[in-house]
């Protein structure tokens, strides 16, 4: 593909509202380039946003920020994109195509490869719909999928904080540039999954959120995840916006039930009893419902048994007092547990040979972790 086409690509994305199905129809059959010039020309509204764009300096802050453009025939494009031209509007919402998008982290789109799976819920959400999200999304991510959403507080941060917590792939769609990382609450987290994972926006740089731009940034995560699961909404959420783009792509939408006193099980519950989605309560669940009709998903955990039911109470009492997620010393394991370093060594020994953790060879142990 190339330059120009691209350069064209970008300036339209820029002047032209997402999620216009009719401008990607008319860039297959006129061309991108062909299409900006005679926007250019254009006495509309769009023409004089055309004539206005400083499209040296998009690229130039597209460049120093670190961010890239992506378009269909680029190496990144992810084909389940292609889904949204075959889509109609949804709650009033247009549905096409992205012009192109702009990405930032070192994970590719191309990552994605089906295997994404978007959580997403109530922003307002509650202790319990959190910890489910977050412990959904480890176990998923774990298991190597890659958790798509939107990086809006409540249900959304939980799950991109829970696939981090496992080391797993996150990305996070965004309704403004990349560079506005709103809300401006989870500066930190999105910035953590910008530097070690994927953004992703459809709009430049110095794009600001607005209401219409969250409910057509849902078409993309929806369109980018094999399958969407939603904890926690009430009767008038933005995740049924999403939920209505996975189905409306054929996609899975799965539910997490709640408390039947809650107004944030509204919609999870209406979404199974309609047999809209299915019921799901971990990523067992989600993984099995996703399976291939007839193969038989084994569980991530045998329900009838834990790894530390077979340790004796001096090895328990190590293996229980190791950090989740850093090495520890010998020295300070013993003193943690209040056992001699002698004692310590032959317990973890004998961990070691269970497979529960392993030595560093400057004198520290860690916990073995677990791969999918």
């Amino acid at each position: 593909m190339n330059g120009a086409h691209s350069r064209a690509l970008m300036a339209l994305a820029c002047v032209l509202e997402a999620g216009q199905e009719r401008w990607h129809v008319t860039v297959d059959g006129e061309g991108a380039e062909e299409l900006w010039q005679r926007l250019l020309l254009e006495e509309s509204p769009r023409g004089m946003r055309a004539r206005r764009l400083d499209l040296d300096a998009v690229e130039r802050e597209t460049a120093l920020r670190g961010f890239r453009f992506v378009h269909r025939g680029s190496v990144e494009w992810p084909a389940s994109l292609e889904d949204l031209g075959l889509t109609g509007p949804v709650r009033g919402i247009e549905g096409g195509r992205p012009l192109g998008l702009w990405v930032a982290g070192p994970m590719s789109l191309s990552e994605l490869g089906g295997s994404g799976i978007a959580i997403v819920g109530a922003r307002a959400s509650t202790a319990y719909g959190e910890t489910v999200a977050s412990e959904l999304a480890s176990e998923l991510a774990e298991a190597g999928t890659v958790i798509v959403s939107g990086g809006a507080y409540g249900i959304d941060a939980a799950a991109h904080r829970g696939a981090l917590a496992s080391d797993g792939a996150t990305v996070a769609v965004m309704a403004c540039g990349l560079d506005q990382l709103y809300p401006r609450g989870n500066d930190a987290l999105l910035r953590r999954i910008r530097t070690e994972q994927l953004v992703v926006s459809e709009y430049p740089p110095g794009t600001t959120p607005t209401k219409f731009r969250f409910l057509t940034r849902n078409r993309l995560i929806a369109a980018m995840s094999s399958a969407t699961v939603i904890v926690e909404a009430a009767a008038r959420s933005g995740a049924k916006n999403t939920v209505g783009w996975a189905q409306a792509l054929g996609r899975p939408v799965l539910a997490v039930p709640g408390p039947v006193t809650s107004a944030l099980s509204v919609t999870p519950h209406r979404l199974i009893r309609e047999a809209q989605a299915a019921l799901v309560a971990n990523a067992h669940d989600v993984l099995a419902e996703l399976a291939p009709l007839g193969v038989l998903q084994p569980p991530l955990v045998d329900p009838e048994s834990r790894p530390t039911d077979d340790l004796d109470p001096g090895e328990l009492s190590v293996r229980e007092a190791f950090p989740a997620r850093r090495a520890i010393s010998v020295d300070e394991l013993g003193l943690l547990v209040g056992i001699r370093v002698g004692e310590c060594l032959a317990l973890l020994g004998s961990l070691e040979a269970r497979g529960h953790v392993e030595p560093l060879g400057d004198g520290t142990w860690r916990l073995v972790r677990k791969t999918a």
